[in-house]
């Protein structure tokens, strides 16, 4: 070519999904259940007590239920891949500095700064992840990947319950409360924040680097995101119907596990956190069977139809633990079968709330705000009962508490069978999607 060289401009290789959706959910999932989750039977080893734990944990809920708030800066800084990478690191980060001063003076300080700031982290992860999921995949990978990202995003409670919990109730036999966690939370950590280095390089960009300075542009957005969903139709039966979903499952969510954790003269089944951790883990494949039955379930019932048993099967393992708070059985049969039942129930019962929200509130001109407005009013109604949740224990009992969750379960049983649902089942593709955008 006359020695003239030719260039050839090539466009970068697009990587597959499967390589970047399941390692992007896992991580999701890894600091949400060690905020909601580990922090509860880490506390109580601790010696903290009961009502104060639940408070706590309830507490440090909060970011998740204030994602809108921050949501529109990430659309004018930066990309997403910056904010997923951003925030795994510094959630690992997080994480880590915990475990390292489990042995400082004043540990409880320390322990609610950091786990407040990989809440934080974690929260911002999720509008960042699934921003960069719906934005890199077009309609029919969203479909197909979404058994993937709720697969793993579960695979992170596995891990953190069967996982961790067991690791930190392995070394505090053999060593001490404070070893075992430190373990536990710092493996973690480490994980996250290798995830966090993984992504740097395998996920996908989604769209150019921005940084606008338009704050009056976003306020005036966000006023009207604001406004049209309150003249949304029947909104206000909606979000009532919200709130009264998960009062009891509010309540439930943080006084199971100390009641199978908890010494047999507080009342509890004594169970340590080797037991736990295993009881815990295998009950989290529960959650995904629970789930996937669930989305067939209300597409062939219509969510209409299906909203009361979906309910009722969320309730019904409370009359599991109700009998073992009055038996107190030896062994870990009974109560294994309550565990498992409970995740099932929680993953079965679960979709009707995201149907619901997915379907009715969602639609419109700004369907990702009001989705998220909706899961963020979701997140607020499991936290006020979870922080009420040990104070009505410690005045009623665990024999009167699981009783107490069945009757406050029935506002929302009644009520299903009158809000207006317009619109039919989703499919079980298209809810896994909605599922996962919600914690």
């Amino acid at each position: 070519m006359n020695g003239s060289t030719l260039a050839i401009k090539t466009q970068p290789v697009r990587k597959h999904p499967a390589s970047w959706v399941p390692t992007l959910y896992f991580a999701e999932g890894l600091p949400f259940f060690a905020v909601n989750l580990m922090a509860i039977l880490f506390f109580k080893s601790m010696g903290l007590n009961l009502a104060k734990n639940a408070a706590v944990v309830s507490l440090l809920a909060i970011p998740w239920t204030l994602k809108p708030i921050w949501s529109p800066l990430l659309e004018m800084f930066k990309t997403k891949k910056f904010f997923v990478v951003t925030m795994e690191v510094a959630g690992g980060t997080s994480l880590m500095l915990l475990a390292l001063s489990l042995n400082l003076p004043g540990y409880f300080g320390y322990a609610v700064t950091f786990l407040a700031l990989a809440g934080f982290c974690s929260a911002t992860h999720d509008i960042a992840a699934d921003g960069t999921y719906i934005a890199a995949l077009n309609g029919k990978e969203q479909a197909a990947f979404a058994g993937w990202q709720s697969g793993f995003y579960s695979a992170a409670r596995f891990f953190s319950q069967g996982v961790l919990i067991w690791l930190a109730g392995y070394l505090t036999i053999r060593y001490t409360t404070a070893h075992g966690w430190m373990v536990s939370f710092g493996l973690g950590g480490a994980l996250l924040a290798l995830l966090g280095l993984y992504h740097a390089y395998m996920l996908p960009r989604c769209g150019e680097e921005r940084a606008s300075g338009s704050l009056a542009e976003m306020a005036a957005t966000f006023a009207d995101v604001v406004a049209s969903f309150f003249k949304k139709k029947s909104i206000f039966v909606l979000l009532l119907f919200i709130l009264l979903y998960r009062l009891g499952e509010g309540q439930s969510a943080k006084i199971c596990p100390l009641f199978l954790s908890l010494s047999r003269e507080m009342g509890g089944l004594g169970l340590d956190n080797e037991k736990m951790g295993i009881l815990l883990g295998v009950g989290g494949m529960f959650t995904i069977l629970g789930s996937v039955l669930a989305g067939y379930f209300a597409s062939w019932l219509t969510l209409r139809r299906a909203l009361p048993w979906l309910i009722a099967v969320l309730c019904a393992p409370m009359f599991i633990y109700w009998y073992l708070s009055v038996a107190q059985p030896v062994g870990m049969l009974v109560p294994g079968i309550a565990v498992a039942a409970e995740m099932f129930g929680y993953g079965f019962g679960f979709v009707g709330l995201i149907l619901l929200m997915m379907q009715e509130i969602a639609p419109g001109k700004y369907q990702t705000a009001h989705y998220a407005f909706a899961t963020s009013l979701m997140q607020f109604a499991f936290i006020l009962p979870g922080m009420a949740s040990g104070w009505i224990e410690s005045r009623i009992g665990f024999k009167h508490f699981f009783p107490w969750v069945i009757l406050v379960t029935l506002p929302a049983l009644l009520l299903s069978r009158f809000i207006p649902i317009r619109g039919g089942a989703q499919p079980a593709q298209q809810m896994a999607v909605a599922d996962n955008s919600s914690d």
